[in-house]
């Protein structure tokens, strides 16, 4: 579930708030005292680094089937397989 940064406007008290996607609308209308912040920008990997230069054999296999079930696929143009 993730996680929401909260800034009350009138005492400055920041906290952060778990909740769905669908309820932070209502959340942020229901209390208007409240407002939302970021603390830094989204965690990102690197395939390069996590050890993962490439797709494995099996996910190669998945693209095959649907290359070759597929009528027109220019799968094969676009992707090493």
């Amino acid at each position: 579930m993730p996680t929401y940064n909260f800034r009350d406007k009138n005492s400055g008290e920041e906290f952060e708030i778990h909740m769905r996607i669908s309820e932070l609308d209502q959340y942020k209308a229901d209390n208007p005292h409240l407002e939302q912040f970021l603390t830094g920008a989204p965690a990102m990997t690197d395939s390069v680094r996590m050890g993962r230069t490439g797709v494995d054999g099996g996910f190669k296999e998945v693209l095959q089937k649907i290359h070759e079930k597929t009528p027109g696929s220019v799968l094969n143009k676009t992707t090493k397989i």
